[in-house]
């Protein structure tokens, strides 16, 4: 077999900008670390910039001291070379192209109940909220956005982007890119009541930060897609990443979601993060 790592398309000497976005539901752990190392290698490799970027805009699932765990591991795992970044403070920047979106007509404020939205979607069939002018959709925007009595309330209005409405999968077809929800969250508070879905936020920020390549599960291949698309949007058609796709790791026996491993914490079930038995970096970390 082939020993090292094998060549990045298109990779400029210095110039590879890659990426690891796990969220703050909890702890590292090894299957964080299998991709996320990769990357990190890679940047190693040919010189460049390594992003750590705790993607936490969704409020309901923060555990507040992941953000201290995943930076004290990442400077484990990652020597100190990464720059890491907290997504939540980068708030106005989604809202900024969030408006660009609206002005290039790309998006659309939909008001239509779940159900009636689910229905239309399966038959290949746009909502009427899709028909609505520009400046209508930056007047709802606006109401989203409004924290007086007079705004939207949450699941309301929700944000979707313009898409394919006969595309082959149902889940591509207008896409949400921002809801209301107003969960406390950890570190913003009540600052911000309509937060931007997983899609959005990625895809501003590796337009943001110049991501040149990408390695991520097999499962994400749809929202690979979805991103694409919100780049094509913006006036940015052939500057995506090239991306790579890992197939998804089968540890026998072992227990790799954070918020599982999280309430198996909190039920006792193990003494804390770095139990041996876990398979998160910080046990590995105390295993030497």
């Amino acid at each position: 077999g082939r020993e090292g790592l094998p060549e990045l398309p298109d990779a400029k000497k210095g110039k590879v900008i890659m990426r690891f976005g796990p969220s703050p539901s909890g702890a590292l752990h090894i299957g964080h670390a299998a991709t996320a190392c990769l990357s990190f290698l890679f940047v190693r490799k040919y010189g460049g910039k390594f992003y750590v970027r705790i993607e936490d805009t969704n409020p309901e699932n923060i555990y507040l001291p992941a953000y201290k765990m995943i930076e004290d591991e990442s400077d484990w795992l990652f020597d100190k070379k990464e720059e890491i970044i907290i997504q939540s403070y980068r708030m106005k920047i989604y809202y900024k192209y969030i408006e660009r979106l609206l002005k290039k007509n790309a998006v659309y404020v939909c008001t239509c109940s779940q159900e009636r939205f689910k229905k239309l979607i399966e038959q290949s069939k746009t909502c009427p909220c899709r028909k609505n002018s520009v400046k209508e959709n930056i007047k709802k925007w606006e109401k989203m956005l409004d924290k007086s009595k007079s705004g939207y309330k949450e699941g309301e209005a929700v944000l979707r982007f313009k898409s394919d409405i006969k595309d082959k999968n149902p889940a591509m077809r207008d896409f949400p890119l921002a809801r209301i929800n107003l969960t406390k969250h950890p570190l913003q508070g009540k600052k911000y009541r309509v937060w931007p879905l997983m899609n959005l936020a990625v895809a501003v920020d590796d337009i943001e930060m110049k991501m040149t390549h990408i390695i991520r599960a097999k499962e994400h291949i749809d929202n690979a897609k979805r991103q694409k698309m919100i780049y094509n949007a913006l006036g940015l058609k052939g500057k995506y990443p090239w991306v790579g796709f890992l197939g998804r790791f089968k540890f026998k026996d072992m227990e790799l979601s954070a918020t599982k491993i999280r309430q198996d914490i909190e039920a006792g079930k193990y003494k804390g993060w770095d139990d041996e038995r876990l398979p998160t970096i910080s046990s590995l970390k105390k295993q030497g």
